[in-house]
C-alpha cells in the first residue's frame, strides 16, 4: 500500500507536547515536512530537535493560536520553507474541567479555553484556507474530544467548545468538499498526554464517567502504583484499559495516509476495555 504521508507539508499546532509532538514525530519518520507550532516555542524546538536528529525534516515557530495573525505566520512557514500546507492539524487545546459553582476560580480558565479550543481551531483552518484552496487542495484535522458528543455535568465550556469544532468542521467540509477534506479526531480519556493539568476541579470529572467513577478511580490508582493487571496494560489484550497517548496520534495519521480522493471524516478512538466513560 502507498505510504501517502512521504512527502506532505503538514503544520502542527500544540506540536511541543502530548499529541501534537507525537504526530509531529511519526509523521517526519514517514517523510512529512513539518512545522511545528506551539505558544512555547522552546518545546516545539525539542519536537523539532528530535525529528532532525532521527534524520527527519521540521521547523519550530512560536505561536498562539489565539492569534490569527499567528497562525497565519505559522501556515506560511510552511508555505515558503517547503512549498505548500498539505495538512493543517489544529491540535492545541486545554480541559479546564469545574463545576458552575467553581466560576470564582474556573472563570477565566474557561474564557481562555473558548479562546483555544474554539477559536484557534478556527483561526488555524482560516489562516490555511487560502493556501489549500490556491494549491487545489488541503486537509484539516481537528482534534475534538468525546467530551463534544453530548453535555455532562463538570464540563459546560469544555464540552462546548469540543461540539464547537464537531460543528464548525462539518460546516467547513461542506462548503469546501472536494478541495479541502476535514477529520474530526474525538479521543477518550488518555491520562498521560499532560490535558489534565489544565482541570480546575478534578472531581468535575465524574460527569464524563457517571456511575463507574469509582471503577475509574481505582484503575487510574493501579495504573499510578504500578500494581494494574498485565492484561489490563497491554494493548495487543482486548481488556486494554488506558489508552496511550500513541495511538491517538496513530488515529491521526491514519486519516492524513489516505489518497487525495478518500476522506475519513470522523474517529472516536478508546481502548477496548474502557467502559469507564459514557
Amino acid at each position: 500500500m502507498n505510504d501517502h504521508i512521504f512527502g506532505k507539508t503538514i503544520v502542527i499546532t500544540g506540536g511541543g507536547s502530548g499529541f501534537g509532538r507525537l504526530v509531529a514525530q511519526k509523521a517526519a519518520a514517514r517523510g512529512a515536512l513539518v512545522t511545528c507550532g506551539d505558544i512555547n516555542v522552546a518545546a516545539a524546538q525539542e519536537t523539532v530537535a528530535s525529528i532532525i536528529a532521527a534524520g527527519g525534516k521540521a521547523q519550530a515557530l512560536a505561536a498562539d493560536v489565539r492569534l490569527l495573525a499567528d497562525m497565519k505566520r505559522l501556515v506560511g512557514a510552511s508555505v515558503q520553507e517547503y512549498g505548500s500546507v498539505d495538512v493543517m492539524l489544529n491540535n492545541a487545546g486545554i480541559m479546564p474541567l469545574a463545576f458552575v459553582a467553581d466560576h470564582a476560580t474556573a472563570y477565566d480558565a474557561w474564557m481562555r479555553c473558548i479562546d483555544i479550543n474554539m477559536k484557534g481551531v478556527f483561526n488555524g483552518m482560516i489562516a490555511a484556507y487560502d493556501p489549500m484552496i490556491s494549491q487545489g487542495r488541503g486537509h484539516f484535522v481537528n482534534i475534538s474530544s468525546i467530551y463534544g458528543n453530548f453535555p455532562v455535568i463538570g464540563a459546560a465550556i469544555y464540552g462546548a467548545t469540543k461540539a464547537a469544532v464537531n460543528f464548525m468542521s462539518e460546516a467547513v467540509r461542506m462548503e469546501a468538499r472536494g478541495k479541502i477534506k476535514v477529520t474530526v479526531i474525538k479521543p477518550t480519556g488518555v491520562p498521560t498526554t499532560g490535558l489534565g493539568g489544565s482541570v480546575v476541579n478534578r472531581a468535575a470529572i465524574a460527569g464524563i464517567l457517571g456511575p463507574n467513577v469509582t471503577d475509574y478511580l481505582a484503575v487510574s490508582q493501579s495504573q499510578r502504583e504500578g500494581t494494574l493487571q498485565s492484561e489490563l496494560r497491554d494493548p495487543d489484550s482486548i481488556s486494554h484499559v488506558p489508552l496511550e497517548p500513541e495511538y491517538i496520534a496513530d488515529a491521526a495519521l491514519q486519516a492524513i495516509n489516505q489518497p487525495w480522493g478518500v476522506s475519513v471524516s470522523d474517529v472516536t478512538i478508546r481502548a477496548s476495555a474502557d467502559y469507564f466513560v459514557l
